[in-house]
Formats: C-alpha cells, sequence, structure tokens
C-alpha cells in the first residue's frame, strides 16, 4: 500500500498523519542531481536496509538487508554504478550507508531514476530516519525512527509524493 505526501510535510497512511521532512528545495517534478528536491510522483519501495549492531530486523513487505561498514551509494552521474549501492572504497563520488548518525540506521530505498537509471535525473532517494528537528534532507524523505518503523511493518510499499 502506498502512502500519500502531501506538500504539507505530512504522510498519510491507513488514516494516520506522520511528519516528514524532505527536500530543502522543496518537492520538483523536474528532479536533477543535487537539487536538494525530493521528487514527485509514485515513490515505490524497493529495499530495506538497516544498522543490525542497533536495530533488529525490521518488518517490510520488501527484501531486508542489513548494512555493513563498507556499503555506499554512488551520487555520481558519469559512473557506471550511479544510483546503485557500491562498495566502499568506490572511485567515484558516493555517499557512505554505515554512518555516524542514526539517519541511515533504518532506511527505505525508494525507486526513483532506477529503471532506467538516467544521467542527472537525481539519485539516493530514500525513505530514512529524520534529524531532531525535522531539518530538511537533500532530496529525501524523513520519519521518525519509531514512525518509520511502524509503516514498513503495516505494509508500506512506496510513497506518493504530491507537488
Amino acid at each position: 500500500m502506498f502512502a500519500v505526501m502531501g506538500p504539507d510535510g505530512l504522510l498519510r497512511f491507513q488514516g494516520g498523519q506522520y511528519r516528514t521532512a524532505f527536500g530543502e528545495a522543496g518537492v520538483t517534478r523536474a528532479k536533477q542531481e543535487g537539487d536538494h528536491a525530493t521528487p514527485a510522483g509514485l515513490l515505490p519501495l524497493r529495499r530495506v536496509f538497516y544498522r543490525a549492531d542497533r536495530l533488529a530486523r525490521p518488518r517490510a513487505v520488501v527484501p531486508v538487508e542489513p548494512i555493513a561498514p563498507q556499503d555506499g551509494w554512488c551520487d555520481d552521474p558519469a559512473d557506471r554504478a550511479y544510483n546503485r549501492k557500491v562498495s566502499l572504497p568506490h572511485p567515484a563520488r558516493h555517499e557512505a550507508l554505515w554512518r555516524q548518525d542514526n539517519v541511515y540506521d533504518l532506511m527505505g530505498v525508494l525507486g526513483w531514476n532506477d529503471d532506467p537509471v538516467q544521467r542527472d535525473r537525481g539519485s539516493a532517494i530514500f525513505l530514512h530516519v529524520a534529524r531532531t528537528g525535522y531539518p530538511p534532507t537533500e532530496g529525501c524523505i524523513a520519519l521518525a525512527l519509531g514512525d518509520l518503523t511502524a509503516l514498513l511493518a503495516a505494509g508500506l510499499s512506496g510513497v506518493e509524493v504530491l507537488a
């Protein structure tokens, strides 16, 4: 089942409403790499990653796997692995999935620019844990850990982001 996130930053799912943080530049229908915007549209949940050293394995309707210190995500449009999980060290620009903060302790990979991948259309659009105070993300959708855990367990299969 898909949740709906409106421009008010509230995610609606099965009659409930959840506070979110989204891209610093708002929501866009013309997503580009590095624009700090959350893409509008249907974003299916592809899989879930979690830090097994910090959390129990979450329940979800998509594949779930633990991350490790060598896991990263390529955000370099010139690289063949653009918008894909990579092993670190990786020669192209990337971000580490294993972080000191808790932002990626639980994260869902949302289906954006992945079938097929197109250069510069945006990468690493995740559903992840919000920072304290819900500051904007770089383009992802972030929720409180408890809300994210509950949504995944309730059968969340994606997010429709409205502009």
